[in-house]
This record gives C-alpha cells, sequence and structure tokens, in this order.
C-alpha cells in the first residue's frame, strides 16, 4: 500500500528471524527494521557511539497464539501451565512447537517463564511457522506457538491444514490483566489487553538523516497506516477518530 501512495519509492524488503535480521542492523546492512522488541541499551549506545540516534515508534500490537488440533476436547491453557513447560516442571503431557531457534516468538516465551536454556522434553523448534501447522495437525498434545499476524496473513497453500488447528484460549496469572476468563488472540482481546500474550511491534529508524525509511515511518504512525493495521486484525497504536457526514433528510 506504501509503494501505491509512493510511487517512485524504490526499496529492497528483507524477511528473516530476530536472530538474523538483528546483527544485520547493527553493522548498518539494514536501516530500518519492524521488531517485536526495542534495542537493548547495548545496542542503542552502538548506533550513537556513530553519531545516529535511533528512532523507535510503537505501530501495533500482535498477539502470539497457541494452536492445537481442531478436534481437541481440551482447547485451553493457562499462562502458569505454558511456564511450567518452558521450565520443565509440567506433569500435562503438552509440548510447545516453535518456528525456529532464532525467532523472536522463542524469546519471547523464555522471557516470560524467565529461563536461559530450554528443557530437554517439551519444547521444541521447526524451522518455520508452515511446519509448526503441519507438526500440530500430525501430533496430538502438541501445541504451536505462531504469530497472529502470520495467521491473518494470506498463507497459500495452508489453508486446508490452518482448517484442522484452532486457537486456544489463554488465562493470565491472578492479578494480571486477562486472568479472569480464558481469551482467544482476536482483535478486541489485542486492543482491549485481556488477551495474556501480547507483545508490541516497532519500527526502529536507523537512518542518519531523514530519508526513505523515516518517511515509512511516519506514514505507518499517520491515520491511514494506523486503519490498515486495524484491518489487517492486529491492534494498532492508536485508534483513530471516524468522522461522518450527517445529512438533513429534509
Amino acid at each position: 500500500v506504501f509503494k501505491s501512495d509512493y510511487q517512485n519509492a524504490t526499496f529492497e524488503v528483507k524477511s528473516g528471524n530476530e536472530a538474523t535480521i538483528i546483527p544485520a542492523f547493527l553493522k548498518d546492512s539494514i536501516r530500518l527494521i519492524v521488531s517485536s522488541r526495542m534495542l537493548t541499551h547495548k545496542e542503542d549506545t552502538l548506533f550513537r557511539r556513530k553519531g545516529i540516534a535511533p528512532k523507535t515508534s510503537r505501530f501495533a500490537i500482535d498477539g502470539i497464539a497457541l494452536i492445537t488440533q481442531a478436534d481437541n476436547i481440551d482447547s485451553n491453557i493457562t499462562v502458569t501451565e505454558v511456564i511450567s513447560i518452558l521450565n520443565g516442571t509440567s506433569t500435562s503431557g503438552k509440548a510447545l512447537v516453535f518456528d525456529n531457534p532464532g525467532s523472536s516468538t522463542l524469546r519471547y516465551f523464555m522471557t516470560l517463564a524467565k529461563v536461559d536454556k530450554l528443557p530437554s522434553n517439551g519444547v521444541y523448534t521447526l524451522k518455520n511457522n508452515n511446519d509448526v501447522i503441519k507438526y500440530v495437525v500430525e501430533n496430538k498434545n502438541y501445541i504451536g506457538v505462531v504469530g497472529v499476524n502470520w495467521l491473518l496473513a494470506n498463507n497459500a497453500g495452508m489453508n486446508s491444514l490452518l482448517s484442522k488447528v484452532k486457537m486456544m484460549g489463554v488465562k493470565n496469572e491472578v492479578g494480571k490483566p486477562g486472568a479472569d476468563n480464558f481469551y482467544q488472540p482476536i482483535q478486541k482481546n489485542l486492543i482491549h489487553g485481556t488477551y495474556p500474550l501480547l507483545r508490541n511491534v516497532y519500527i526502529i529508524n536507523c537512518e542518519p538523516k531523514d530519508g526513505l525509511g523515516t518517511g515509512f515511518a511516519n506514514w505507518v504512525m499517520s491515520q491511514r497506516g494506523q486503519l490498515i493495521v486495524l484491518r489487517s486484525g492486529l491492534g494498532p497504536h492508536k485508534m483513530m477518530p471516524r468522522e461522518f457526514n450527517l445529512k438533513n433528510p429534509n
């Protein structure tokens, strides 16, 4: 959509996991990234020593969905149980399956459980989100972990498999938002903050001076950009007011 608004703009889009994109960003191979985390103090300092002040803007709220087989009777899980799987103390027989070892999704869950190392059983990583869905379809008691943004994308060739899985309801720990019920990562729950497994999505711009990256960041934060985020099914950074023209019928 940005390209259609600014037809003379030329840029290259590179995709990858956090473990590959962040290092390239720090080496100036990439000037702007979309990330589910902010720069660390060390990373920020690295840019500032070069005379570059990173500009970080949150533009969307994403959720991390837990996926199970569509015919699974047990379609709810608590954050406490998820943490127990991650730290190796679970006795439920359930297991978590992630897209790849370098993904931001896995980092999010390790931070949630406050673990630096994964248990030898109960947590597994594959190559990509497609593999996660296939694995869950073929293996009972395995819970797939994928971003809501990926589920909402047009995943050609995956529709038949996606019809065989469903999103689980998640209940938060006592005293936290979403602790009163089991919530699915639908847009309403992302916006209101009742779905427990939320993450912010940031644009981080490290151009030495204002350029195409700055223009794109401003566009995403504009009313048009935020409406596109809303229509995509994610939670926008801010809800834009809607204006109506009311005409007198007489």
